[in-house]
């Protein structure tokens, strides 16, 4: 990430979704194997023969076999893609923007400046709450807020992303300015410089 940075700008905090949602492919990692393991050694003695006496000991093997690979399929594809999509998941906040990137071989990014932000909001269902995490909403202006999904930390990420809002540089051009720049007739302006104390958070002034 440090050799995509803009001249000036500096990395303040790089996270990954919170982990919950790998509880189950960790549990399968463990299970699996266990299950395959102990279905092997209850076919190697026979017992299958025991329930259909059709299944001979040239049955073996396949079964065997067959055990091997459902485990296979279950930690190569179920387990493995989930943990990598995961670690392939980052959010970086700078001094000038929030990154979001997806994927490894087929990336996919989201770049969101801090000087286009006017609204955070943070909403969290009740696991979220008990994990403190939560999706955190940027309004900026556009039509339609941009969602960073199960950011760890919810409020602490929200509270840092309001205090680089706070830092940045005197002379920022909102981006639902860029269009009337473009046109000549832009408008350089901070927040505070409309006259009143500026308090991006919902209902009530930043008491920081």
């Amino acid at each position: 990430m440090r050799k995509d940075l803009l001249p000036g700008e500096q990395v303040i905090t790089v996270t990954r979704p919170q982990p919950r949602k790998l509880f189950f492919p960790g549990l399968l990692f463990i299970v699996a194997p266990a299950l395959g393991a102990f279905a092997s050694a209850w076919i190697v003695k026979g017992e299958p023969a025991r329930l259909v006496p059709l299944i001979t000991e040239e049955w073996t093997i396949w079964l065997v076999a067959v055990c091997a690979g459902a485990v296979a399929w279950i930690l190569l594809g179920y387990c493995l893609p989930r943990v990598l999509r995961w670690h392939a998941t980052r959010y970086v906040l700078t001094s000038r923007r929030i990154v979001a990137r997806y994927g490894m071989l087929r990336r996919r990014d989201m770049q969101i400046l801090l000087a286009s932000v006017h609204h955070i909001g943070v909403s969290q269902s009740l696991w979220q709450r008990i994990l403190r995490s939560g999706n955190i909403s940027l309004d900026t202006g556009q039509g339609a807020d941009a969602v960073i999904p199960d950011v760890p930390e919810a409020v602490r990420f929200r509270n840092f992303v309001l205090d680089a809002i706070d830092d940045l540089p005197p002379g920022v051009v909102f981006e639902a300015d860029r269009a009337q720049q473009l046109a000549g007739d832009a408008q350089y302006y901070r927040p505070r410089d409309m006259g009143e104390q500026w308090d991006p958070r919902e209902g009530g002034r930043d008491e920081r």
